[in-house]
């Protein structure tokens, strides 16, 4: 039996994948040691350069028992209006921005979940997040 290739199978592989070549263009350009607002200006630079349809932090509305919250959440980008994009400028990326992207991905109904690390040497970092499939018996979304 041949191991099924997991690649075949990823949501927005085409999407993704100009998502995070323009993120690479980025790092190539500045590398690492900015602030995230840094790379967030230059990352909507590059998306419209790319001509990636993009909104930066745009206020999405929560909801509790039918009611919608004042508090609003603030991902960096929703691209495509279906992937949510967080960015970090951290060393090494841990659970916690796992579960700020998780979160996102479940309030705001988004299809894929995208965290990419700005601050990481020698290289980029980014970690996919698939809402579609589901890990059976578990609510949470899995990584892909």
């Amino acid at each position: 039996m041949t191991p099924k290739n997991i690649t075949s199978d990823l949501i927005l592989k085409e999407e993704c994948y100009s998502i995070v070549g323009a993120c690479f263009e980025v790092y190539k350009n500045k590398g690492c040691g900015f602030h995230e607002p840094v790379y967030q200006e230059c990352l909507a630079i590059e998306f419209e350069h790319c001509q990636i349809p993009a909104i930066a932090l745009p206020g999405l509305s929560l909801e509790y028992r039918g009611q919608i919250l004042g508090q609003k959440f603030f991902p960096d980008f929703v691209c495509y209006a279906k992937i949510v994009v967080e960015l970090k400028a951290v060393t090494e990326l841990c659970d916690e921005h796992r579960a700020q992207v998780l979160n996102y991905l479940k309030a705001g109904n988004f299809e894929l979940g995208l965290l990419i690390n700005f601050g990481h040497y020698p290289k980029l970092q980014y970690e996919r997040f698939a809402n579609t499939r589901q890990v059976k018996g578990s609510d949470e979304p899995i990584y892909l």
